[in-house]
C-alpha cells in the first residue's frame, strides 16, 4: 500500500507545566473547531479520506447490503397513557423514528410526531418525550445536528398541533409531568456565552416548573444550588401525584443524592439522602413508604423501603436482596415489582410482590438484552422489547392476569441467523480478573488464525455490554469476520466493585483486559495482529486509542470513535468535568501522573509503526468535543513510523451519535467495513 501524502498541520509552541512536569500541546490551535485554519484542515482531512475511502472496490458493494440489511419495519415497546398507546416505528430506512399513537392495542395507528419533516437531511432529532398521565399531551425535545442541547415543546395527542410554548437551553434532561397535565418539571442551563454552545462548560443546572400555555420567562425555579455548579437534577413525580422526588447528580459519578417535595402539603424540598454516598433509583411509593433501587452496601443491587415518616436510618428495610446477579433496574407494573437483572452480561426477568417475595420469571426467549420496559402500576401489562447479536428488536406483552407472553412485534430481516454461533468465553486478565467475551461467527470456522476479527470495547462508568443486534455487524460476520465483545472493568456487568475496579488509578485494568481479550483471540486461533481490528466509541475510543498506543503491534487496525484522547484536558470542555469520576483529573498531582501514563495523545512514540486507524468524529460533537480526535490524528501522523494509513473522518453537521440519520449511519459503516476489507486483507 502506497504511503500517503497528508495535508500539512502546523504546530505551536505551546507547552503547559502539570506540578513542574512541562507537556507539550502543538495542536492545541485545533481545539478551536469554528476558527477558519479549523475549519480548513477538516475541508483538507475529509478531501484526502474520501479519495481513499471512495476508491476502494468493496465499498459500495458494502453501502448497498447496508442498506438492504437496514430495511426492515422497527418499533419500540408501546407506552400506555390515559388508555392510549405510544409507539416509536420505523419503516426501514426512515432518517429519524416517528411517534405514533393509537387509541387501542393493535387499532389504526396515527402519526403524532414525524421528525423527518423538520428538517431536509433528516439531522433534527426526536432526543426525549412524555406523554401526560391522561394521554392528552406529549412534551417532546429536539435537538439539531447532533447537539445535546434540547429545544421542549408541547403538543396535543387529539389534534397533532402544538402549544405556542417553546422552551430553550435545557441539556441532559427529561421532564416530569403533574398528574393533572398543568405543567411539567424539566432542567435548564443558563445560556451560553455567544459562540460557545458546542464547548463552553456546562455548570449549574436549574429545577424549573413549566405550566402549560405559558412562555418560558414566566417558568417557577425550583431549585438551583449555585453553592455547588456541578449538580444537576432529575425529577420524577410519583404516581399518585403526591411527591416530587430529586435525584441529585454529580457529574458521571454512580452515587447520587435524593431530595423530595410534598406538593400537596407544600414547603422546601426535604433532603432524604443528603450525602453522595451510594446509587438510589425512586421506583415507586404506597403513601409515605418510597421504594428504592440501590447499591448502598450491596454493590450488585438491591430494593430497599424507606419511611419518610420515620426516615432514620434504623428504619430502612431490604425488600430484595443483594444476590449474585446485578439487579439493573425496577419498575412497578401490577401492583408487584418487575426486576431486571443482568446475568453474565445478559438479561433476566424477575417478579416480586411488594413485600419482595419472588413470583418467578417472565422467561425470555434466548441469551439476550431488553432494551426497554414499559408499564405502569395500574397496568395488567407489561412491555418489553429483546433482542440478540442476531436477533432484531422484537417487542412483547406479558398480561399479568393470564401469566402469558405474547409476541407482538418480529420483524423480518434478510439475514439467516441459523449460520451463525454466539458463544461466551472468560479470558484472564493480567491480573488473573476472568472477562467475559462474547464471540459472534460462522458455524464451522477454521481456527487458523486467518480470520478477520474486529475486538469492541467500552469499560467505562459503570455501562454494560450486552447483546444487541446492529443490522451493520451483520455485513461484518456475512464478510466471514468474527465480532467479539467484551465485557471488560469498568463498566457495570458485575455491579459496582467491577465499574470500580476500572475507574481512577485502576483505569489501565481495562486496557489490560481489551488487550487480553486480543492476545487470547490470537492464541484461540480465531485471528492472527495481521487480521485484528480494534473499535469503540466515545470512552471507548479511549480505550481503542490507549491500546493501539501500548500494544500497536497487536492489531492490524484500530477504529476509534468519538473519542476522549487528551486525558489532561477533557474536563474543560462542556460537560467534560462531569468524567472526572471516572477519570480524575490534571489539577490533582497523583491523578495527572495516572492520566499522563496512558492518556492516548500523550504516549505517541515518534517512529513505532502504527497500525491502520480511521478515526470517526463529527464538528458538531459537544459531548466529546472534536478537538480530541483532531489533535490526535495529527500527533498519530506525525509519529507514524511505518506505511500504514491514518485518516480522519469528520462527519459535518452531527454529533456525538445520537439522533445521527439512518443516512449518515449507512454511509459511516459502509466506510468502516470497506476500510477494514482493504487494511485486513478480506478475500
Amino acid at each position: 500500500m502506497a504511503k500517503l501524502t497528508y495535508p500539512l498541520t502546523p504546530t505551536v509552541d505551546q507547552v503547559d507545566s502539570y506540578h513542574g512536569t512541562p507537556v507539550a500541546d502543538p495542536y492545541r490551535w485545533l481545539e478551536q473547531v469554528d476558527s477558519p485554519q479549523a475549519q480548513a484542515w477538516i475541508a483538507a482531512q475529509n478531501a484526502l479520506t474520501f479519495s481513499f475511502l471512495e476508491a476502494l472496490p468493496e465499498r459500495a458493494q458494502i453501502y448497498q447490503r447496508l442498506t438492504e440489511l437496514w430495511d426492515y419495519p422497527k418499533a419500540s415497546a408501546p407506552l400506555k397513557r390515559g388508555g392510549r398507546y405510544f409507539q416509536l416505528r420505523n419503516s426501514g430506512l426512515e432518517n429519524q423514528d416517528v411517534l405514533y399513537s393509537c387509541d387501542a392495542l393493535g387499532g389504526v395507528a396515527k402519526v403524532l410526531l414525524d421528525p423527518n419533516l423538520l428538517s431536509a437531511d433528516g439531522t433534527v432529532a426526536l432526543t426525549s418525550w412524555e406523554v401526560s398521565r391522561d394521554g392528552g399531551l406529549l412534551a417532546y425535545a429536539t435537538s439539531a445536528s447532533g447537539s445535546d442541547w434540547r429545544t421542549w415543546r408541547v403538543r396535543v395527542v387529539a389534534s397533532g398541533e402544538d402549544l405556542s410554548e417553546v422552551l430553550e437551553w435545557s441539556k441532559f434532561a427529561s421532564v416530569a409531568w403533574l398528574s393533572d397535565g398543568s405543567g411539567f418539571y424539566y432542567t435548564y442551563y443558563d445560556p451560553p456565552a455567544a459562540g460557545q454552545a458546542y464547548t463552553e462548560a456546562n455548570y449549574y443546572q436549574k429545577l424549573y416548573l413549566h405550566r402549560i400555555g405559558t412562555p418560558q420567562s414566566e417558568d417557577v425555579l425550583v431549585y438551583q444550588r449555585p453553592d455547588h455548579k456541578e449538580w444537576g437534577f432529575s425529577s420524577v413525580v410519583s404516581d399518585d401525584g403526591r411527591y416530587l422526588v430529586l435525584h441529585v447528580w454529580h457529574g458521571t459519578d454512580p452515587r447520587n443524592r435524593v431530595f423530595y417535595q410534598d406538593l400537596v402539603a407544600g414547603g422546601e424540598l426535604v433532603e432524604l439522602v443528603p450525602e453522595l454516598e451510594a446509587g438510589y433509583q425512586f421506583v415507586g411509593n404506597d403513601g409515605p413508604l418510597f421504594y428504592f433501587r440501590t447499591d448502598l452496601d450491596a454493590p450488585r443491587g438491591r430494593l430497599m423501603a424507606i419511611d419518610i415518616a420515620h426516615p432514620a436510618r434504623e428504619h430502612w428495610r431490604t425488600l430484595i436482596p443483594q444476590g449474585q446477579d446485578v439487579l439493573e433496574q425496577v419498575i412497578m407494573v401490577h401492583d408487584s415489582f418487575v426486576a431486571l437483572y443482568l446475568h453474565h452480561a445478559h438479561h433476566q426477568l424477575r417478579l416480586f410482590d411488594t413485600g419482595g417475595q419472588a413470583l418467578g420469571e417472565i422467561p425470555l426467549p434466548d441469551v439476550g438484552s431488553v432494551l426497554s420496559l414499559s408499564g405502569h402500576r395500574e397496568d395488567d401489562e407489561l412491555f418489553y422489547s429483546f433482542t440478540s447479536f442476531v436477533q432484531p428488536p422484537v417487542v412483547y406483552r406479558y398480561d399479568f392476569r393470564r401469566a402469558s407472553n405474547e409476541l407482538l412485534e418480529a420483524p423480518p430481516v434478510r439475514f439467516d441467523p441459523t449460520r451463525y454461533q454466539t458463544q461466551q468465553v472468560f479470558v484472564s486478565s493480567k491480573d488473573g480478573t476472568q472477562v467475559p467475551v462474547f464471540l459472534v461467527h460462522k458455524r464451522g470456522l477454521a481456527n487458523d488464525g486467518q480470520n478477520p476479527a474486529l475486538l469492541y470495547g467500552y469499560g467505562g462508568f459503570g455501562i454494560s455490554l450486552t447483546p444487541t443486534f446492529s443490522a451493520s455487524r451483520l455485513v461484518w460476520l456475512e464478510l466471514g469476520g468474527v465480532l467479539a465483545i467484551a465485557n471488560l472493568r469498568g463498566g457495570g456487568e458485575y455491579g459496582q466493585d467491577w465499574h470500580q475496579a476500572g475507574t481512577l488509578h485502576g483505569k489501565q485494568n481495562v486496557f489490560d483486559d481489551f488487550i487480553a481479550c486480543a492476545e487470547h483471540l490470537i492464541a484461540s486461533g480465531l485471528t492472527s495482529p495481521a487480521k485484528l481490528a480494534i473499535q469503540g466509541g466515545s470512552n471507548g475510543g479511549l480505550l481503542v486509542g490507549a491500546c493501539l498506543t501500548q500494544r500497536p503491534e497487536l492489531f492490524g487496525a484500530a477504529l476509534p470513535a468519538v473519542g476522549v484522547l487528551d486525558m489532561l484536558r477533557f474536563h474543560q470542555f462542556t460537560i467534560g468535568w462531569a468524567w472526572v469520576s471516572d477519570y480524575g483529573s490534571a489539577e490533582d498531582p497523583e491523578q495527572f501522573k495516572t492520566l499522563y501514563a496512558y492518556s492516548p495523545l500523550h504516549n505517541l512514540r515518534p517512529g513505532t509503526h502504527y497500525p491502520a486507524t480511521l478515526i470517526t468524529t463529527a464538528d458538531h460533537d459537544d459531548r466529546v468535543v472534536p478537538g480530541h480526535s483532531f489533535k490526535f490524528a495529527a500527533a498519530l501522523r506525525a509519529a507514524q513510523g511505518g506505511d500504514a494509513p491514518i485518516l480522519i473522518r469528520i462527519q459535518t453537521n452531527a454529533g456525538h451519535g445520537m439522533g445521527k440519520p439512518t443516512s449518515m449511519l449507512i454511509a459511516e459503516q459502509a466506510d468502516l467495513w470497506a476500510f477494514l476489507v482493504e487494511i485486513l486483507e478480506l478475500s
